[in-house]
């Protein structure tokens, strides 16, 4: 089977209108699109390319380990970012060898300090290539300040902001016009670089250039804690005339390595409450295990193979992934929620800690719990201390539960119960809520949460005394509040920070 094509794509500097035809048809065509993002999970290619984009096409997000912090990479930041840019590209190689033509999107041109050239020089040698131009954003920050760069046969210099102070000043002061890219944190050296070489006043700053987002001023009256990373400094040429331009309008952490076993919570519904190192982890996995239903919560990809099971083996889940991982594949364990609640953590650590599995390393990234999610519903139910129960009996005695529930009603916390109510034992919600009563008078305030962030959500407010067990499945959370939570004239429900003395 033939490979297939591999496309750097550039985007240009912001506007989407700035797209070329043949960027936005390459993007529409793709069956992979990769883009790279911060440990925040955001990607600004992926949001210009978003109106060309279509359904069925497969995501890589590729996550920076390291950007502007520190790394305890053993090869420190450059050995960190060079591993990162091996995995990628061999992420994208599976896709290529598959049949698969891969688009990286590239924000401005992918060969003008674009993160695409990393991937081009570890894999264009091994498959068919083509690099599609995009508007640099030195044009973009030319065209919005409406000032040539040069003319005739002036010399453009165009120099990073990372390099020292002094070299910066030589270049300039021996050039025509120059734009000075990756400013950010090295905003203050920059403009130290501009007055040694005498050109300040003539200097322009340009931030976020073509998009509704854009400011400019002189370089001059800047201020240093204001400067992003996607802004430049432009020295326009002399010949070009010596106005500035007027203020415009204000402006409006992953990953998994090889041999490893990376347990993920995706939080309770709404894939917009996976935390962007959650998604990450997933994304570079080479193998996700999990229970069926919430592995069917991550998009399916053809690069990964997917493991489900019953949701009553998770000490052979766990198993199965450590020996995934022991051979060398990058392994998320996927929960719902939080992983460390009454979820997956728990039990791969478990298995983890047996001799055969001894030197496997184990991370576990949290999620938004359920409790968390609910409360969010009504208002802060959470407002001050909580406990966080489990009503299934099936790994600890139902009397140990109860006694732990009466323990917690007698301390005044507020409870979360989880686990409240199954089809095997229906009978345990109603003797949790008869061991409260004994404790809580009938008027406390109860919240229930079915299928938080889900398509079926529902969330009631209801008291101790009138809650109906029949309601309470095991998609509920409950939340009995505290005798000091109350509930609004609206309707939302709040536990006050301040105990009564």
């Amino acid at each position: 089977m033939s490979t297939g094509h591999l496309y750097g794509v550039g985007l240009g500097p912001g506007d989407p209108e700035l797209v070329t035809v043949k960027a936005a048809r390459l993007i529409g065509a793709a069956d992979v699109v990769a883009f790279h993002a911060a440990r925040h999970g955001r990607s600004v290619a992926r949001a210009l390319a978003e109106p060309y984009l279509r359904a069925g096409q497969v995501e890589e997000l590729l996550v920076y380990p390291v950007t502007t912090e520190t790394t305890d990479h053993p090869g420190g930041y450059q050995g960190a970012i060079d591993e990162f840019y091996e995995a990628a590209a061999a992420r994208l190689a599976a896709h290529l060898d598959a049949g698969r033509d891969v688009v990286v999107l590239a924000e401005g041109d992918p060969f003008f300090y674009g993160s695409y050239m990393h991937m081009h020089k570890r894999l264009a040698h091994r498959y068919p290539t083509e690099v599609v131009p995009g508007v640099t954003s030195v044009s973009g920050a030319a065209a919005v300040v409406g000032r040539p760069l040069v003319e005739r046969d002036e010399v453009l210099t165009v120099l990073p902001g990372t390099l020292p102070a002094d070299e910066l000043a030589e270049w300039l002061a021996t050039t025509d016009s120059a734009a000075v890219v990756k400013l950010g944190r090295t905003f203050p050296q920059v403009r130290e670089a501009f007055e040694a070489a005498g050109v300040v006043d003539r200097a322009l700053y340009v931030e976020r250039a073509t998009t509704d987002r854009q400011r400019t001023l002189p370089l001059a009256d800047v201020d240093p804690e204001t400067v992003p990373y996607f802004s430049l400094a432009l020295l326009p040429s002399p010949l070009t005339g010596p106005g500035q331009p007027d203020e415009a309008a204000p402006a409006a952490a992953g990953g998994c390595a090889p041999g490893e076993v990376v347990v993920v919570g995706l939080g309770p519904g709404s894939r917009g409450w996976t935390t962007p190192e959650a998604a990450d982890a997933v994304a570079c996995a080479d193998d996700l295990v999990g229970y069926g239903p919430y592995l069917d919560r991550v998009p399916a990809n053809p690069r990964q193979t997917r493991h489900p099971s019953d949701n009553r083996v998770e000490a052979e889940r766990a198993a199965h992934a450590l020996e995934l991982a022991r051979s060398g594949r990058r392994v998320a364990v996927v929960s719902s929620g939080d992983p460390g609640v009454f979820a997956m953590a728990a039990a791969v650590l478990e298995v983890a800690a047996r001799p055969e599995h001894a030197g496997v390393p184990v991370r576990v990234l949290p999620g938004l719990t359920a409790a968390q999610a609910v409360a969010s519903r009504v208002g802060a139910p959470l407002g001050h201390d909580f406990a966080v129960l489990s009503l299934s009996d099936v790994l600890k005695p139902l009397g140990v539960v109860l006694d732990r529930l009466r323990h917690a009603a007698a301390a005044d916390l507020v409870i979360a119960l989880y686990n409240p109510r199954s089809k095997a034992r229906p009978h345990q919600l109603g003797e949790a809520l008869t061991a409260l009563l004994e404790v809580r008078k009938p008027d406390t305030v109860v919240v229930v949460g079915r299928d938080v962030g889900g398509p079926q959500e529902r969330v009631t407010v209801t008291t101790l005394g009138e809650l109906d067990p029949e309601t309470v499945d095991m998609r509920c959370l409950v939340l009995v509040g505290s005798s000091q939570t109350r509930v609004t004239p609206s309707g939302q429900v709040y536990t006050p920070r301040r105990y009564p003395a």
